[in-house]
């Protein structure tokens, strides 16, 4: 579709909204206001940067703008540069810890710092681009087996504990820098594939594990941190530790404690297929004043799929609205 066609239709719209009393210039520019962040991951099929890293199991299938998937992460930002050029408004990246680079040569998770993602953030500052951060709690020898946060073996727990502080420290410096609050998103995929015969037990050590994560608070200016959960992914079948119903109590755990810039994340394919997040953004926005959305499309068991107009989204965003 040429420019020309894309403006005479826009032009029609704009006459058919304007009989209803809608301005359609004042609404692109609310929605110019606000922002909208990219995970890095889109570009590379959640392959990372880590030299031992593996990645997600399955991926996306993602592979970028080039023939084949990015090499290092010169690569991968000359595609997110590509993405972000055909992307309108305002722009954020949420950058996830698998995504260290060189610094983080013989350093494991639980010992990354703000050098090891030096390159990501010197590259978006200069182009006035605000970073979002994520541990990621996938894709390494002390998650094989599904657990992490919420692992029997102290040892593992341990590990895991202190590599989610290190990305909360990570991001406070990040937030600072930029001078806009980096927002970290708390998922652990930890489950069954089978059956479980005490569910009571993982979720208590996932509790326990995520007191001891958030006990430094950082001002809200500079980190705002968010917990999602999921119905359950390929592997975990049977049983997800970090529930929907988990984390909205948490949530309540965490506001007695004195917590109140803690968030609840809804990733709109994360529920059953057919839930939809409409329904929970309005009874979630009485109790708690802010939200953190996945804008994804679930298709089956998983939300990784590229968004279009559907009713599910449609309707999370007037209620967003």
């Amino acid at each position: 579709m040429t420019r020309d066609r894309i403006k005479d239709a826009y032009r029609a719209a704009q006459e058919n909204y304007a009989q209803w009393g809608i301005d359609t210039e004042a609404a692109l520019a609310r929605l110019d206001r606000i922002e909208i962040a990219m995970h890095c991951w889109q570009g590379d099929d959640v392959t990372g940067l880590e030299a031992a890293g593996t990645g997600a199991s399955g991926g996306i299938l993602s592979t970028g703008n080039y023939p084949y998937k990015p090499h290092n992460g010169d690569e991968l930002r000359q595609d997110i540069e590509e993405a972000l050029r055909l992307i309108p408004g305002p722009q954020r990246l949420n950058l996830h810890a698998s995504y260290a680079e060189p610094a983080s040569a013989g350093l494991d998770r639980d010992r990354y710092d703000t050098a090891c993602f030096a390159r990501w953030m010197d590259w978006a500052a200069d182009r006035k681009l605000p970073l979002d951060f994520n541990p990621t709690s996938f894709g390494h020898p002390k998650a094989a087996d599904d657990l992490t946060l919420s692992h029997p073996d102290p040892g593992i727990r341990s590990f895991w504990i202190d590599h989610f502080r290190a990305c909360r420290a990570i991001a406070a410096d990040i937030g600072r820098r930029q001078g806009s609050t980096c927002v970290v998103n708390h998922w652990v995929q930890d489950g069954m594939k089978d059956l479980t015969p005490n569910r009571y037990a993982y979720r208590e050590r996932l509790r326990d594990a995520l007191d001891e994560v958030l006990v430094v608070r950082y001002p809200g200016t500079e980190v705002r941190d968010a917990i999602e959960c999921k119905l359950f992914g390929i592997g975990v079948e049977s049983f997800t530790v970090g529930s929907h119903e988990f984390y909205l109590g948490y949530l309540a755990h965490a506001r007695a404690k004195g917590n109140d810039t803690l968030m609840l994340t809804l990733d709109m394919g994360h529920f059953h297929p057919t839930e939809t997040i409409s329904d929970k953004i309005p009874s979630l926005l009485l109790f708690s004043p802010d939200l953190l959305v996945h804008v994804s499309r679930g298709v089956r068991w998983d939300s990784d799929f590229v968004v279009i107009t559907e009713d599910p989204l449609v309707e999370a965003m007037k209620e967003i609205a």
